[in-house]
């Protein structure tokens, strides 16, 4: 199988046994998109919002001995979350950090991570978004309930984990 990685087959398999079939209703999108570089540079998912307004908070302590793995941009309650890239939908819930999350399947296997969102976008897993497209509203759900609102939002790669998206969202596009 020249150009595919095991690992990325590998991956799928388990993310199909685990229930997140996102990318797996389109394979053929999913490949193209674990086959891209990552990108160098990301909009900033909240249109309004200055890029000289976010702050590096990558590593601050959270409670429970958690460290903070993402960047927080705070924004009005219900102003739209856009995508910062080009992916497919992975998965759309809840869990007890985030609150309402999105997680979507971008190019160079990355995971974008949007959460404590206050409402989701008009999609499911499987679906295909474009930069700029609306995944969900601001809001302060899950470990977030006593703060001002914001989006928490996170990058998740293959075989690093988690990784700052600041200096992503600082450079020019």
């Amino acid at each position: 199988m020249r150009g595919i990685s095991w690992t990325l087959l590998f991956s799928i398999g388990v993310a199909a046994l685990l229930g997140w079939s996102g990318p797996l209703k389109r394979p053929i999108v999913a490949l193209r998109l674990a086959l891209e570089e990552p990108p160098k540079s990301l909009p900033l998912p909240i249109a309004g919002v200055p890029t000289a307004a976010l702050r590096d908070t990558w590593g601050a302590p959270r409670g429970n001995g958690r460290t903070h793995q993402g960047t927080d941009i705070f924004a009005p309650k219900g102003a739209p979350v856009r995508s910062t890239t080009r992916g497919l939908v992975f998965r759309v819930g809840e869990n007890r950090l985030g609150g309402n999350v999105v997680w979507i399947f971008g190019p160079g296997r990355q995971i974008h991570y949007y959460a404590h969102l206050d409402q989701f976008g008009d999609f499911k897993p499987g679906d295909l978004v474009m930069p700029g497209d609306i995944v969900g509203f601001v809001g302060n759900t899950g470990n977030a309930r006593a703060t001002p609102t914001h989006l928490h939002y996170g990058i998740y790669t293959p075989g690093e984990g988690a990784i700052n998206p600041f200096p992503l969202l600082q450079r020019k596009q």
